[in-house]
C-alpha cells in the first residue's frame, strides 16, 4: 500500500498545481451550495416550514464534513533546495 503524502511530495509541481487547484474549486462549490442552503433555510424557517429547514442543515453538515475531509488533500508547500552561498571573509585591511 502506498503512502499518499508520500507520493503527492513527489510529484511534479504542476499536478501539485493541478491538485491545488481542483480542491479550491471544490470547496468554493461547496461554500456557495452552504450559502445557498442558509438563504433557503431562513426563508423557509420565517414560513414555520420546519421540514425543509432541517432538510437543508443535514445537508449544510454533509457539505462541512466533505470540505473538511478535502483539506487533508491540500499539498504541502515546494521545500527550496538550500543553495550554497559563497563565505565572504571579512578583510580587516583599509
Amino acid at each position: 500500500m502506498s503512502n499518499f503524502r508520500r507520493s503527492q511530495n513527489e510529484a511534479h509541481p504542476n499536478k501539485t498545481n493541478t491538485i491545488l487547484t481542483g480542491i479550491i474549486l471544490l470547496q468554493i462549490l461547496f461554500i456557495s451550495m452552504q450559502i445557498w442552503f442558509l438563504f433557503g433555510a431562513l426563508n423557509n424557517a420565517l414560513e414555520e416550514n420546519f421540514g425543509f429547514a432541517l432538510t437543508t442543515f443535514i445537508g449544510s453538515l454533509l457539505m462541512a464534513i466533505a470540505s473538511i475531509w478535502l483539506l487533508r488533500y491540500i499539498p504541502e508547500p515546494l521545500q527550496k533546495r538550500p543553495t550554497k552561498k559563497p563565505e565572504v571573509s571579512p578583510s580587516r585591511d583599509p
